[in-house]
């Protein structure tokens, strides 16, 4: 199985450089709104749509041949997503231009690479740190995109493929259960606080909305002032929410690996839209939707492929209502089961973290996925008991299988 990862490095263009790569740029936009708008909008296929403005777009934007080839290629997977999506195209900017192995060379010798422009091949310094250099070396990239990132500076992304290892079969899961107040809970007792990364995101709003307010205020100087404070601080709670991310899903992977055990996750998918629809102060529903639990899924998700883990997406229906215990479901009429951060079985007496009880659970249901000759799912007390856990076995698997990958 092949992995495609995605090495960002920085370019290092000379001024004239600069205006070279900032015309080539438009004129692929200019080129890429050409086919969009003068051809059928349904016309989803890249070799239907080359030929028949390929020749067009060539002479009309002094596009080289692969720039007019990636061009079609790129409306077509525009559409595609658009339709997938339900809404139109708006237009494409000059911010992007994607990239094959005709149109640049990785040389590793000086750190260059050799890229075409339609003032002709420029060779480019690229800036690489140790980790872009020590994922670069000894290979042959043949597709990147070149970027103009907001700072105004220009990057390439460079695609290197690997062969990922087959996941390994294992009688192991290693439930992972996911939230706000604990960004993640391991169902072997990991726990990661999102008590630093709240404060930071309050502190940014905060900051912003200050700015906010006296940008379109005051004297020239201090709405100039604003103006530069915002633009400094832009990015910087995502970098650190990508940096605590890449933690967090570097740590979950290496303990899977030490236990070899696979991975159950919770799938959250369209959670924003359903907590969205309940009454909510404006500071909880922007600490809510600024949530990063996909990009930690995703980041687990590629880290396993590497490491030859396999993962497992759970639907968090009844996970934080059953007991791992006795597997009993709340809650009971007459009975609390949960108590903020604590959960107490009103069945079997069991007490504990709430947010650790889901991530077992999270686990059974995996192995249940995972191993369906032996669920590992059992009753200790009665036949009736049984019978709803069969019951949330028989729902997860349909809901599994409905729409939720293996």
């Amino acid at each position: 199985m092949k992995q495609v990862l995605t090495i960002v490095v920085k370019l290092q263009p000379t001024l004239e450089q600069v205006a070279f790569l900032e015309a080539t740029l438009q004129a692929f936009a200019d080129a890429c709104n050409y086919v969009n708008e003068n051809t059928d909008p349904k016309l989803t296929n890249k070799i239907a749509i080359q030929s028949l403005v390929y020749q067009t777009i060539k002479e009309k934007f002094n596009l080289v041949a692969n720039m007019a080839v990636r061009a079609c290629a790129r409306v077509a997977a525009n559409r595609k997503v658009a339709k997938h999506k339900g809404k139109p195209i708006k237009g494409f900017a000059p911010s992007s231009m994607d990239c094959d192995k005709d149109l640049f060379r990785f040389r590793e010798q000086d750190w260059t690479i050799s890229l075409a422009t339609i003032h002709g091949r420029e060779r480019i310094e690229l800036k690489a740190g140790n980790y872009q250099r020590g994922k670069l070396k000894g290979r042959n990239p043949t597709s990147a995109q070149l970027c103009r990132h907001g700072d105004g500076h220009y990057y390439l992304h460079i695609q290197i493929k690997n062969l990922a290892p087959e996941p390994t079969d294992t009688k192991k899961t290693l439930g992972i259960d996911l939230g706000r107040r604990d960004i993640a809970v391991t169902s072997v007792g990991q726990k990661w606080d999102g008590t630093d990364i709240q404060q930071v995101r309050d502190k940014f709003s905060q900051v912003r909305a200050s700015l906010q307010n006296k940008a379109p205020k005051g004297t020239r100087t201090t709405r100039r002032r604003c103006r530069e404070i915002l633009k400094r601080l832009s990015g910087r709670e995502k970098r650190y929410q990508q940096w605590l991310n890449h933690n967090i899903s570097k740590s979950v992977v290496k303990r899977a690996v030490e236990l070899s055990a696979s991975i159950a996750i919770e799938d959250l998918t369209g959670i924003r839209e359903r907590t969205n629809q309940q009454p909510r102060s404006k500071t909880e529903r922007r600490r809510s939707n600024s949530w990063a639990f996909y990009q930690l899924r995703m980041f687990i998700e590629y880290k396993s492929r590497s490491a030859g883990v396999q993962v497992i997406p759970i639907p968090p229906a009844y996970t934080s209502q059953m007991c791992n215990n006795c597997l009993h479901i709340h809650p009971v009429k007459g009975k609390s089961y949960r108590s903020g951060k604590i959960f107490k079985c009103g069945h079997c007496g069991w007490c504990g973290d709430a947010d650790f009880n889901g991530a077992n659970n999270i686990a059974l249901v995996g192995l249940s996925i995972n191993q369906p000759g032996g669920t590992g799912l059992s009753c200790k007390l009665n036949r009736t008991q049984r019978y709803v856990q069969l019951n949330l076995f028989d729902d997860f698997r349909a809901t599994e299988n409905s729409g939720f990958s293996r």
